[in-house]
């Protein structure tokens, strides 16, 4: 099976259900959204109901620039990019959005502009859990 040609939108389930897994582990309840709406893509809250956060996941089938578009616009607290999704493993690293901004790469192509988040201005947070802490 050629993974490079997996429609996106499964790569981007992936990604999703495995980072509402990881939070669920650490004791968050996940409330996916709809996918492919503008918007965060997870809302979790702590078992007390007390914390909420909203999450914005990037999910990717290996270790690539992470796509923001022509605008940069972060409606999440945090921003997932989880990469290599097709292993047994996939590679997380947790961003604020200040992360992100202090990290994106703005290029102009023919007058259109574009951000990316290249990957060494993701690696630093692998596994950064302690940003988003426990839901218990």
């Amino acid at each position: 099976m050629n993974l490079e040609k997996l429609p996106s939108q499964l790569i981007g389930n992936i990604g999703l259900f495995y980072v509402c897994y990881e939070l669920s582990r650490k004791g968050w309840n996940c409330l996916p959204t709809t996918r492919n709406a503008k918007g965060v893509d997870i809302i979790i809250y702590d078992l007390n109901g007390e914390k909420k956060f909203t999450i914005q996941v990037k999910a990717l089938s290996r270790r690539n620039p992470v796509p923001f578009g022509s605008k940069l616009e972060i409606m999440a607290d945090f921003v997932i990019v989880c990469v290599e999704v097709f292993t047994d493993k996939p590679e997380v690293y947790i961003l604020t959005p200040d992360d992100v901004k202090k990290n994106i790469h703005k290029g102009v192509k023919d007058g259109k502009t574009s951000y990316w988040l290249q990957p060494q201005g993701y690696l630093k947070f692998r596994e950064a859990w302690e940003k988003i802490g426990k839901g218990y």
